[in-house]
């Protein structure tokens, strides 16, 4: 199996949408580990005057994460599957959280526009066909000192958080995929972990992008290794076009 990009892979969102929530409430720590990604942020304030984009928001989980994190922030949450995004949208939301229909590369034609204070990504930046012109657009959108938080499956290299990985997929996740008649979805979330950076590597790939105070930091409990926080911030004074 190739794994599946753009159009094919908002598809094949989209069919996972109904079934999305409980697959992932079988994952120990699935949420309490977005919130604790999100509050690395450090939005200060409660984030009272904040903007801040949650880019690739799925059903919501990286959202409510990231209102949990910034009760008093304006959050923009877009996602590139439309059957995803209907599932988050139907959520109770304070009228402070807004949802938009866009992939990443097309934000712009969608009316999504900077600056932002802070940008939160959690399960995406592996599955974007070209991640290096995501990042560029993400710091273009973020105000000078604001700060991006990526919350992702990335192995730390160690052999056992391959084998960690691949044991809990094929145990675990493939399994209850296949029950919801989302197999090929889940196969692509193992392979695209297996294939993309380690945990290290994406640390640089964030410093090749122009991020600044770049800092990796793990998960606790058995995603150690796993899964991790990513933030950085655009260095005050930038002058990125927006």
């Amino acid at each position: 199996m190739t794994l599946l990009h753009d159009a094919e892979l908002s598809a094949a969102f989209d069919h996972a949408a109904l079934a999305y929530d409980r697959l992932v409430s079988v994952n120990p720590g699935y949420h309490a580990h977005l919130r604790r990604s999100a509050r690395r942020l450090r939005p200060p304030r409660g984030g009272a005057g904040l903007r801040l984009l949650d880019l690739g928001c799925g059903t919501g989980a990286s959202t409510a994460a990231l209102l949990a994190a910034a009760p008093r922030a304006e959050i923009v949450a877009v996602d590139a599957s439309a059957g995803m995004l209907e599932r988050a949208a139907a959520k109770a939301w304070p009228s402070s959280v807004s949802f938009v229909h866009a992939p990443v590369e097309r934000l712009g034609e969608a009316g999504v526009t900077g600056p932002f204070d802070g940008v939160f990504a959690a399960y995406l930046f592996r599955n974007l066909t070209e991640p290096d012109r995501a990042l560029g657009l993400v710091r273009s959108l973020l105000a000078p000192g604001g700060r991006i938080g990526v919350h992702e499956y990335a192995l730390g290299g160690r052999p056992v958080d391959h084998a960690v990985w691949t044991a809990v997929c094929k145990g675990v996740v493939l399994p209850a995929a296949r029950l919801a008649g989302d197999a090929d979805l889940y196969r692509h979330l193992w392979r695209s972990v297996v294939e993309f950076d380690t945990a290290p590597a994406f640390g640089d790939r964030l410093r090749r992008a122009g991020f600044g105070s770049v800092r990796v930091l793990p998960m606790p409990g058995w995603q150690t290794g796993i899964a991790h926080t990513f933030v950085g911030s655009r260095a005050a004074g930038s002058g990125d076009a927006r």
